[in-house]
């Protein structure tokens, strides 16, 4: 993966903002992926992330939205567009950053895994958890991959979609 991915997406991002008339800067990072297997690959991970500083206390709500659902949307966006006909080597995955959500939300995230591992582990029943977009079910996956004795998967459909963490030790 070359750092015209990086800037891909930069550019992207700051014309898509830009169509809303709004002027930001937008930094890059390039998150390594940490788990990487053969037979599922992760891409590396680029983080654009908007520059705050020009934008109002009521712009930045409006981008991020309720529950992240904004924030969510343009990423998602970015990453359909941005990988849009590209071969399969040169996919990336993007997280649209703005003012730490990103960041604070995947803290609520992995306390909200860590505590359904608890309970699972504790009364050895199933744990649903709900309101999570399909980015978060993922992480929440990942999350808990490491621990062996813990499953993850999820039920329903869309939009009342669930995340279950359940033991897989069989007794």
């Amino acid at each position: 993966m070359s750092n015209s991915s990086m800037q891909r997406g930069q550019q992207w991002l700051k014309s898509l903002l830009e169509l809303t008339g709004v002027s930001a800067d937008i930094r890059g990072n390039l998150e390594i992926a940490q788990f990487q297997d053969e037979d599922s690959p992760e891409p590396d991970n680029y983080w654009l992330t908007i520059d705050e500083t020009n934008l109002t206390p009521t712009q930045i709500q409006i981008f991020i939205g309720a529950d992240g659902s904004v924030l969510d949307a343009i990423q998602y966006l970015a990453n359909s567009v941005l990988n849009l006909n590209q071969p399969q080597e040169e996919q990336a995955s993007y997280t649209i950053e703005l003012n730490g959500y990103r960041v604070r939300r995947e803290a609520e995230i992995r306390a909200l895994a860590e505590d359904a591992a608890n309970e699972v582990r504790t009364s050895g029943r199933e744990v649903e958890i709900k309101s999570l977009s399909s980015a978060e079910r993922r992480q929440i996956h990942t999350f808990l991959k490491e621990f062996s004795d813990l499953e993850t998967f999820s039920r329903g459909k869309e939009p009342h979609r669930h995340l279950v963490v359940r033991s897989a030790l069989k007794l």
